[in-house]
């Protein structure tokens, strides 16, 4: 019988911090179109509109800074219920704001939630997956923020037929009550074994291990306690080193890795996904699009299953494979839309409108526009969509893993930031170019990860340091067929007796040790 609670729920479970995180995305494009949001916030354009949007941004920036001192003090999950109760508050803001800075100020609120999550939930994933389907567990955050970007958006859409200032404070209300679900169910979810063991809670380690990997909680199983003493070795080994401020994110051997996770991130914010998600109502008017609403929640369909392949194949595909293919489409459907709009748009004469080029009269150019918008997002949701949230975690020592994924997903936020505030303006001025811009950023993007980004699939988090130490070119990181796990090879050493003399110790609180399983010809 399959238990309830088990490594799918509990990762499925803790993904909803991605529902916020979509609310969060189309929490203006189903609103800003709106004759009442207009009416209310006097048709904010430009920079002031890039304010409003990104100002959730802003918050993240300061939660995902936070989300270090607040992960390694609390844990990771008491850390992630910390971030809803935030969220709630802002929504409540948000729902009942009587100027723009009130707007402003909810929006920053809620995003201060969206940091802490956003860097803490990959990290409880990856530090309770199996190595194997490490990337499939910690996809499913990306698959959830494409679920709540739809959601959030036909709330909205379902909104938008009511004639009162419900059409915005409503979706905005009901932004609560997913993290109130998040904040209650993660009383019943387990700490994260790798957390536990930098506070020498050696026994709720085992105990949690036992649980997650195996169906009876067997803490005998060779698998449990091959990957028990592999997390002993690499705190012991950490230990030695006596490192763990953040004057080690900056040292030779770790800054490559700080800087390679900040890059990811950075790099996924700036394929351009954030012009069409954000802005897609901007973008679908442009092109010359008659009913945009319904037409951006294609694309916003087309979002969720988009992911889905990621989800089933990056842990066999692996992360560069799955980051280079999808930095070449994106580009190509970037210079699309610039070209289309480009070669059959005109200059808007109206001055209050967020676009001054559009396409006008041309039905097969605006489909293509269209098309393009959705294949581009696509893209992104089956490679930097879901990666940009599995490789920062899976490559840093767990020692310093919470301040060194702050540090790139706050670099995800302040990115995302500048696009938001920018993308509107540039939008304005250079119209068509944008596209042309994210396309050669795409390329370029291209490049980095062919010679900069190594291959971790199938590696246990505490294998990372072979990955980067072993001298060789990035392209022979991973050896495929001929590689066998480290994790594997003590497990079978476990299962066939070669270690007679070694024992697993769990060290319980008060210096009190007691033996919990001997391995060879004791074990049965």
């Amino acid at each position: 019988m399959v238990r309830i609670l088990n490594i799918y729920t509990i990762s499925s479970f803790v993904a909803l911090a991605g529902v916020l995180y979509g609310f969060d995305v189309s929490s203006m494009s189903g609103v800003i179109g709106t004759h009442e949001y207009k009416s209310y916030y006097g048709n904010p354009l430009g920079t002031r509109q890039g304010a409003i949007t990104g100002a959730i941004a802003a918050g993240s920036l300061v939660g995902a800074l936070s989300s270090s001192f607040l992960g390694e003090w609390l844990s990771r999950k008491v850390a992630i219920q910390v971030g809803t109760i935030f969220w709630c508050i802002g929504a409540g803001v948000q729902a009942s704001p009587t100027s723009i800075g009130m707007l402003i100020s909810g929006r920053m609120i809620s995003g201060f939630c969206i940091g802490v999550t956003s860097a803490l939930v990959p990290i409880y994933q990856s530090e309770i997956a199996p190595r194997k389907i490490r990337g499939r567990f910690v996809s499913l955050l990306h698959f959830a923020i494409s679920w709540g970007v739809l959601i959030q958006y036909f709330i909205e859409y379902g909104c938008s037929f009511l004639n009162s200032q419900a059409v915005f404070r409503l979706p905005w209300a009901i932004q609560a009550v997913p993290a109130v679900f998040l904040f209650i169910g993660l009383f019943f979810l387990p700490r994260s074994p790798r957390w536990l063991a930098s506070k020498d809670k050696w026994d709720e380690v085992l105990h949690v291990l036992a649980y997650l990997r195996t169906p009876d909680s067997d803490i005998n199983h060779p698998l449990v306690l091959a990957e028990y003493k592999e997390i002993e070795e690499q705190i012991r080994l950490e230990r030695e080193q006596d490192r763990n401020s953040y004057r080690e994110l900056f040292r030779k051997k770790m800054r490559r890795r700080l800087f390679l996770g900040m890059a990811v991130q950075a790099l996924s914010q700036l394929t351009g996904i954030n012009v069409i998600i954000y802005f897609i109502v901007y973008i679908l008017q442009s092109g010359g699009t008659a009913n945009v609403l319904l037409a951006a929640s294609i694309l916003y369909i087309t979002f969720i299953i988009a992911t889905i392949p990621t989800i089933l194949w990056t842990d066999r595909f692996g992360r560069r494979s799955s980051l280079l293919v999808g930095s070449i489409i994106i580009a190509f459907w970037m210079f699309v839309m610039g070209g289309v709009l480009g070669r059959y748009g005109q200059p808007v004469q109206a001055k209050n409108m967020p676009y001054t080029w559009a396409i006008m009269g041309n039905a097969a150019a605006t489909h293509c526009f269209q098309a393009s918008a959705y294949l581009a997002s696509a893209a992104f949701a089956m490679s930097w969509g879901p990666l940009e949230w599995v490789y920062p975690p899976e490559i840093i020592p767990m020692r310093i893993r919470a301040k060194a994924v702050s540090f790139s997903t706050a670099t995800n936020w302040a990115t995302g930031f500048t696009v938001s505030l920018v993308v509107p303006l540039l939008y304005r001025v250079i119209s068509w170019r944008v596209f042309i811009i994210y396309g050669a950023i795409n390329v370029a993007s291209f490049f980095c990860v062919l010679f900069f980004v190594p291959e971790t699939k199938q590696r246990t988090l505490e294998e990372m340091d072979e990955i980067f130490e072993h001298g060789e070119p990035i392209w022979r990181s991973f050896r495929g067929k001929h590689y066998t796990a480290r994790i594997d090879q003590l497990a079978r050493e476990i299962e066939q007796g070669k270690s007679a003399h070694r024992i697993v110790q769990v060290e319980l609180r008060g210096d009190i040790e007691r033996n919990v399983a001997t391995i060879g010809s004791d074990h049965s």
